[in-house]
């Protein structure tokens, strides 16, 4: 009879603790939770491998129920690995996206939307603005994280400019201003600038005009006026065959290493890219390095606030809430941040990038001061780019090397860029409506 009554009193004493509200399902813990393995991958240089590493090992110190499996690549090397996974619906758990690739991915249904992990609170979006969640939007879906934001910038040494009597860079010079660098340095041995990658700058330079590169449906090139792909690109191809800015050649090699860039060897005043490669390109180059912005005027239209990246969750994820909460982790620890040193840009949430200030080097500071000089200075990013962008963007940089070489006028290779890109633009919208 004792015996029966110690099992009753158990047994209601069970139904009790469940009921009480615990979030838990095993509110004794006395069945070990579920092994789940998570698969993610990403591109990145070896900081960014070793960082996003040590993150991976952090989680799954705090949470000894997931394995995750992982894999990384080049930029180029990435996409060719991870076409055929989608193919098979056997994509990674959390895919590192780009934007450039996030309507293509997104369209074909190969991601999660990540609405209901916002609004569940699975993926912490607390101190995170409305305007970098949107960023990975398409239509009303959320198929894509944003990791941190980044911008346009130049890069130089200061020694360098001062070597060669040359004033550097303000906030308020122009490509006018760019052009007249590179006369006072007309007989020497030190070039103006390295390539600039065409479909980055030439978006940049349409909307200091007010146009895009894309129209906002995706259905055709946003400008009308080929006058403006003639003077960008004819200033790059008079630059360049005066020899004031590298050629295409230079990128044959392995620009990776020192020796392989100019940039690195102090033969040029200026570099170009996004802010989070700054850590990596001071890292390389050994000495103190300063930001400063794309030449203007209407930099506050050219200029904006980019997501360097984003995690999705693949649709075919048997693990998407476990994907989702990694996520979470990723945006929101601080230590975690402190090993990641805003790398893929400067961190969305607005504690976290206050809380690394105290931690950040100079380099590190440098970054965060100029993400928030742009965003005083900016204006909206434009949609996400449209199916068919890979292809447009082959076209451009094809042309754009013979532009370079001197085997193509400006005006020829604008009619060819507008004739070939909007066929490919209108193929792609009118199977994506079909």
């Amino acid at each position: 009879m004792r015996m029966t009554f110690r099992i009753v009193v158990l047994f209601f004493l069970a139904i009790a603790l469940i009921g009480c509200g615990n979030r838990s399902s095993n509110p004794w813990n006395l069945i070990p939770d579920e092994r789940i393995t998570l698969r993610i991958a990403w591109w990145g240089g070896d900081f960014r491998n070793n960082a996003t590493i040590k993150v991976i090992e952090m989680y799954e110190m705090l949470n000894p129920h997931v394995n995750i499996e992982f894999e990384y690549s080049a930029f180029n090397e990435y996409w060719k690995k991870i076409a055929p996974y989608a193919a098979g619906n056997a994509l990674p758990d959390i895919i590192q996206m780009d934007i450039s690739y996030l309507s293509q991915y997104g369209s074909l249904d190969l991601l999660e939307d990540l609405t209901p992990y916002v609004s569940s609170g699975n993926i912490d979006a607390s101190d995170v603005s409305e305007r970098n969640i949107s960023s990975g939007k398409l239509d009303d879906k959320l198929f894509g994280f944003n990791l941190g934001v980044n911008a346009l910038y130049s890069v130089y040494d200061p020694e360098v400019f001062k070597a060669n009597g040359i004033t550097p860079p303000t906030e308020g010079w122009t490509w006018e201003t760019f052009e007249s660098m590179g006369e006072q340095l007309r007989g020497k041995s030190v070039y103006l600038g390295t390539y600039f990658t065409p479909e980055q700058f030439f978006a940049y330079y349409l909307r200091q005009q007010g146009d895009t590169l894309f129209a906002h449906d995706g259905s055709r090139l946003g400008y009308e006026n080929d006058t403006l792909f003639i003077e960008y690109f004819g200033l790059m191809q008079r630059l360049t065959m005066s020899r004031l800015i590298y050629s295409p050649d230079i990128w044959n090699s392995n620009i990776r290493l020192a020796d392989s860039d100019p940039f690195y060897r102090g033969e040029t005043l200026l570099g170009w890219g996004y802010s989070n490669q700054f850590i990596s390109t001071v890292e390389l180059y050994g000495k103190p390095l300063e930001i400063a912005p794309i030449p203007g005027p209407n930099t506050d239209q050219g200029m904006f606030l980019k997501p360097s990246m984003f995690f999705s969750i693949a649709k075919n994820s048997k693990h998407k809430e476990e994907a989702a909460k990694f996520i979470s982790f990723f945006l929101n620890d601080l230590e975690a941040n402190k090993v990641l040193k805003g790398e893929r840009g400067v961190p969305v949430s607005a504690e976290v990038k206050e809380q690394l200030k105290p931690f950040l080097e100079p380099e590190q500071l440098q970054v965060f001061d100029y993400i928030e000089w742009v965003e005083n200075n900016s204006s909206p990013m434009d949609p996400p780019d449209p199916v068919g962008t890979a292809e447009v963007t082959n076209i451009l940089r094809n042309l754009n090397d013979l532009l370079l070489f001197g085997m193509i006028t400006p005006e020829a290779a604008a009619t060819e860029f507008r004739l070939k890109a909007n066929q490919i633009l209108a193929k792609h919208n009118k199977s994506w409506e079909g």
